[in-house]
Order: structure tokens, then C-alpha cells, then sequence
């Protein structure tokens, strides 16, 4: 079969969803099925269009032999509602030509959010006479409703219009989640046309190592046990309990580091928060290329997962659990509902409840003072993902439901 991938974000990007969508289109491949990519220019988190790609408005590559089409996009960091709004719909209206210039397809595999890539996905549909597969990895607008991000009921009202439109147009809807499938179950959406495709990770990739030595330097962790932090650092993901633990373990146990490497919309105030603190147990590490991560994973002690407490955590599953588990290292999972699940079921980690920093060093402090019970851990969370969470048996499993 022939499938066109439609999304805004897409490697050479760092982020959660650019490896996930990533590994599932290699998976697509490796699965028999014919794969190719329009998405934008790179911009994500830095708001910056690389070199290579300025002055241009379409331009085709490929990765790992899987076509990619490209258009512009108004870059942005950070910024006011309007200037986001500006970004989506810049690449809404770019993405039209990058889906003419995209071959023939049986297929047509959006992913949402950002929901407004939906106007893209109805032209798509129609152009290339294909079907839609709707992946939804967050629902939207309900969660940033949910967080108190969105709050504007024109904007709700309208956003709302468009997703039940969406959902109406999907031959398919595929959920990164259980919460979700519920959730859409509930708002009346046949169970037939619903598929699981959770997250997953390349246990090939993000293998047991020894630490690095360079990055063990350059970072000056020598001696430290390292609590590491990799992914996004936005509102949802209440870091500010890890900041909160990291003060009350400098005093006590001042050989604890916490190594937060990625980006997001909350990272500089959580910066200020540390300044602030007078932290001098944390380390801050910009988002980095999937390849160099492996790297990051191996100066780990144990890695952590955090969620603040909202009414849509429970139905949550963060990428951020697999690669740690993966590299056979403990976790501590601030959270609760699905993730807390997995973590659980894998025998890999500690699950706590959000929000409570005094519990959080208490688990720090247990597993600093019992390297076997670490190492168990790590153990038993590899083999768990290998199993139950590799890309290429996730992908398989979706596509044979949806009989491609």
C-alpha cells in the first residue's frame, strides 16, 4: 500500500513527536508498505529555519530512503497566541503544494495536533482520492482547555467545529492512547473505527552502555548520581517538582545531579526558577539529535518522568518512559492513569503522585543507597519494552487491524 504521511513536525526536528512519527514510518517501510513524507522546513524548538533550507518555499529529500516533501513554514519559538496561529496556518497552506508535488497514495496518515493541519488533510483526501488515517497523539483543544491554556470560547467553539469535522472525514482514527480511544468512544465514534498505536521506542537504538566519558567532563558529573530529565518541558509536564526536590537534596545529598536536557514553552521560567533557588545540583542541556541521545541515557543513574496533576493525565503516555526503560535504566514516573501502568507492569520503576517533591527525594534517596535493586530494575524495564513496545511490532499490529 501506498501511504502519504502528513505533519507539521517530522526529523531533522527534535522532540518527542518528530522521533515517534519518525520510527513509525520506518516501520511503515519495513512492514512492506510504501511511505513518503510532506511535512516543513525544520524549526522546531528553535525557531530557526536552518541554512540550508532559508530562501526556499518547497524543496524534496529523503531520510533513511523514505521521500520527504518540504514547505515553508513562519518559523517561531515562543511567542503570543497570533504568531502560533501564524506558524500552523503558514504551513496549512504551504503543505497544499508539498501534497501535489507527494506521488500517488492509498493513504493519507495526518497527524494531530497541531488540529488545524486538518484543512490540509480534507484537500489531500481529495486530491489523491485516498482515505484518511487520523493519528491523534493529544486531544485538542480539550486538553489546553483542560490546562487552562485555551480559554477563548470563539476559539474553543470553532476548533471543536473542526475536529468533529475531522473525525466525521477519517476512514480510520488512530490514538496514542487508551484515555483517548475512550474518550472518543464516549463522544460517540464506533469502536470499528478506532486503532491503537501507542508510543514506542527502537530498542536497537537506546541499548545498555558505559557511561561516556566525554559528556561525563564536559557536564562534570564524575561521581554524581544522575537524575535525567530528557524531553519536553512544557506546562503539562510540572517540572517544578524536580526543582523543588533537587533543593532539599543539595543540602542532604549534594552527589545528586539533575541532568534536563530538551526544550519547550516552559523551560525559561523553570531556568529562573533554579536561578532563584540558587540550584547548583541541575544541568541544562538543549534538545538534542535522537542519535547523540543514547549518549545522555548512559550518564543516567535513573531517569524521570513527570506530569502534573489535570483532568487528562491519566489518559497520557509519555515517550519519555520508553528510551529509559529501553537503556535498562530505573525510572521514577510522577504521574498517573496509563503511564503509571506501564511503569508498574514493567517492574522497571517507581511510580509516585504528582506534585509532591518530599516524596520524590525519598525515592531518589532509596534508590541512590541500593545499586541492586537499580540494576534489577533496569533489567527487568528492557526487557518489558523489548517485548511489549518495539516500533516494528507496534506498527505491524496497527496496520494489520487496519489491513493494509
Amino acid at each position: 500500500m501506498r501511504i502519504l504521511m502528513l505533519t507539521q513536525y517530522f526529523y531533522p526536528e527534535n522532540g518527542a513527536a518528530q522521533v515517534r512519527l519518525l520510527e513509525v514510518a520506518k516501520a511503515i517501510r519495513d512492514n512492506g508498505h510504501e511511505i513518503e513524507v510532506v511535512t516543513a522546513f525544520p524549526n522546531y524548538p528553535t525557531g530557526i529555519i536552518p541554512k540550508e533550507y532559508q530562501g526556499r518555499f518547497f524543496m524534496k529529500d529523503s531520510h533513511e530512503g523514505i521521500p520527504i516533501y518540504r514547505t515553508w513554514i513562519y518559523p517561531v519559538q515562543r511567542g503570543k497566541l497570533w504568531k502560533r496561529l501564524l506558524n500552523y496556518f503558514s504551513f496549512v497552506f504551504s503543505a497544499l503544494y508539498g501534497v501535489v508535488k507527494a506521488g500517488k497514495a492509498d493513504y493519507i496518515f495526518v497527524e494531530s495536533p497541531p488540529l488545524f493541519i486538518g484543512f490540509t488533510a480534507f484537500f489531500a483526501k481529495w486530491v489523491k482520492g485516498a482515505k484518511l488515517i487520523l493519528n491523534i497523539s493529544d486531544l485538542w483543544p480539550e486538553s489546553a482547555v483542560s490546562l487552562g491554556l485555551v480559554t477563548n470560547k470563539s476559539v474553543i467553539a470553532l476548533t471543536e467545529r473542526l475536529e468533529r469535522s475531522m473525525y466525521k472525514a477519517a476512514w480510520r482514527i488512530s490514538a496514542q492512547t487508551e484515555g483517548i480511544i475512550k474518550s472518543l468512544n464516549d463522544r460517540g465514534i464506533s469502536a470499528d473505527k478506532l486503532v491503537f498505536l501507542p508510543n514506542g521506542v527502537n530498542p536497537d537504538l537506546f541499548a545498555p552502555q558505559a557511561p561516556d566519558k566525554l559528556l561525563l567532563q564536559e557536564l562534570a558529573l564524575h561521581d554524581k548520581f544522575v537524575i535525567l530529565y530528557a524531553g519536553t518541558m512544557g506546562y503539562a509536564h510540572g517540572l517544578e517538582v524536580a526543582l523543588q526536590a533537587a533543593k532539599s537534596l543539595e543540602v542532604i545529598a549534594p552527589e545528586v545531579v539533575f541532568l534536563l536536557v530538551g526544550d519547550g514553552s516552559e523551560k525559561p521560567r523553570l531556568q529562573d526558577m533554579a536561578l532563584d533557588l540558587g540550584l547548583s545540583n541541575v544541568r541544562w542541556v538543549d534538545f538534542q539529535p535522537i542519535t547523540e541521545m543514547r549518549r545522555y541515557y548512559s550518564l543516567a543513574s535513573v531517569t524521570l518522568s513527570t506530569l502534573r496533576r489535570y483532568k487528562l493525565s491519566e489518559g497520557v503516555r509519555p515517550s519519555k518512559l520508553f528510551p529509559g526503560l529501553a537503556s535498562a535504566k530505573p525510572l521514577i514516573y510522577v504521574g498517573e492513569g496509563e503511564g503509571a501502568k506501564i511503569v508498574e507492569d514493567s517492574g522497571g520503576g517507581i511510580v509516585l503522585p504528582p506534585e509532591e517533591p518530599e516524596l520524590l527525594v525519598r525515592a531518589i534517596l532509596e534508590l541512590q543507597k541500593d545499586p541492586a535493586r537499580c540494576r534489577e530494575m533496569g533489567k527487568q524495564g528492557r526487557e518489558f519494552v523489548t517485548l511489549h513496545y518495539a516500533w516494528n511490532s507496534i506498527v505491524a499490529r496497527w496496520s494489520g487491524k487496519l489491513d493494509l
